[in-house]
């Protein structure tokens, strides 16, 4: 019996000495983790990355058709001392190409040149009848203001083709155009043209990126007007520069009057210089005639755009096409929005159109109204002519109108206000 004892002795000892390598293993197991994660760690401490991702550039515009192996930019040496003289935006450049691993331009890589000087620049101006010509007591009296000023030279051609009975106009080029964009310090240039009186031909050339003396090259021919109504006819040239996030920027306009102008020896070379758009002053926006009235039964507000009246020339190529957006304000959330049909080539238009809201009765004190009175162009974005805003917080006329509808409920209540600046 002494055998069996102690067989049952050593099989009882086994997993005690399991037990004992096991704990042995997994501390040991713990120790080498935890040595080749400091290793791990201070390596990657040490070591330099070999290129950093640059998310946004600044300064630098991207486009499909600019996209090289190097591009220039204006930028402002901030790291140079005050000692030294400044510097103008467009005359510094920095080289993609020669960015450190980090992403970072080196001090030695700045260049630094003289801008292009765009006054001193003479275009060769095509031959032109009727033009005024400038004298040096004229030159004399325009003020360093003035100059500041110019907004380039227009370059086109008008020809009349007898044969098809076509109107042809051809833009050439614009030179010397200010720059819009303040961070490249350029523009991106388009002309809109339009045909006064009547408006009916409206066109616009291509968008040219990054350039202050755009070259467009464009023809356009306009068919069925007869040559004898030609000296009745006005060219509108509007010079824009475009921009993708906002409305585009109003470089300026060129007006050219055709009475005068002879077409019947073929074609003629023409410039103008391009002068500053006409903008109205608030005190000429016109009127609007706005019926309010609040059910409180039915929590309906009800709004009726009656009338517009002494609207101004959206610009000077005549009378303008309003129409009037109503925005529904709660707080300063806009949460409807509804609008007019176009009344054409008219200065006082006459809407009678109207619009109902469910508004809860508590919530009038936060509600508000705004009426957006714009000119239809087609092709292009509406120009706001004028704006109104009716509420608990507006002022003036607009303040007063919204506390009588809130006084005489089921009352129409029919107001003229005075338009604002949009």
């Amino acid at each position: 019996m002494a055998p069996i004892s102690t067989s049952r002795e050593q099989f009882d000892e086994i997993p005690t000495v399991v037990g004992i390598f096991s704990a042995f293993g997994l501390v040991f197991t713990v120790s080498l983790f935890a040595w080749i994660c400091c290793q791990r760690k201070s390596s990657k401490s040490n070591k330099t990355p070999p290129y950093k991702f640059v998310h946004v550039l600044k300064g630098v515009d991207i486009y499909p058709e600019n996209l090289s192996s190097k591009k220039k930019f204006g930028a402002d040496d901030k790291s140079e001392g005050k000692n030294k003289p400044a510097v103008p935006k467009n005359s510094l450049h920095l080289d993609l190409e020669k960015r450190d691993l980090n992403g970072n331009f080196p001090k030695t890589n700045l260049k630094v040149g003289n801008p292009p000087n765009l006054e001193n620049v003479t275009p060769k101006l095509f031959p032109e009848e009727g033009k005024e010509t400038v004298t040096p007591d004229s030159l004399k009296s325009l003020t360093s203001e003035e100059k500041q000023e110019k907004l380039g030279t227009l370059f086109f051609s008008l020809e009349y083709n007898f044969e098809k009975k076509a109107f042809v106009v051809n833009i050439k080029e614009a030179r010397g155009l200010p720059a819009m964009d303040e961070q490249s310090m350029t523009s991106d240039p388009y002309i809109k043209m339009t045909i006064l009186p009547e408006k009916k031909h409206k066109v616009k050339t291509r968008v040219l990126r990054k350039t202050l003396d755009p070259a467009f090259d464009e023809t356009f021919t306009f068919y069925g007007i007869p040559y004898t109504q030609i000296q009745e006819l006005a060219l509108h040239f509007t010079i824009l520069s475009f921009d993708r996030f906002s409305r585009d920027d109003i470089i300026g306009e060129v007006l050219i009057p055709l009475a005068g102008i002879e077409l019947s020896d073929g074609k003629m070379l023409m410039n103008r210089e391009i002068i500053k758009r006409n903008v109205r002053k608030s005190s000429g926006r016109g009127e609007l005639l706005i019926s309010l009235c609040y059910q409180s039964t039915t929590n309906t507000l009800t709004v009726v755009v009656l009338k517009a009246r002494q609207l101004p020339k959206s610009d000077v190529s005549g009378l303008s096409d309003p129409y009037v957006k109503v925005n529904l304000y709660h707080a300063k959330k806009r949460i409807s929005k509804k609008k007019t049909h176009v009344k054409k080539c008219t200065p006082n238009a006459v809407f009678n159109e109207l619009f109902v809201f469910d508004i809860p009765c508590e919530s009038l004190e936060e509600i508000s109204v705004e009426f957006l009175v714009l000119d239809s162009e087609r092709g292009s974005r509406n120009e706001v002519i004028g704006r109104l805003v009716l509420g608990a917080a507006a002022e003036g006329t607009g303040g007063e109108h919204w506390k009588e509808i809130r006084d005489y409920p089921r009352r129409q209540i029919a107001k003229w206000h005075v338009l604002c600046d949009g």
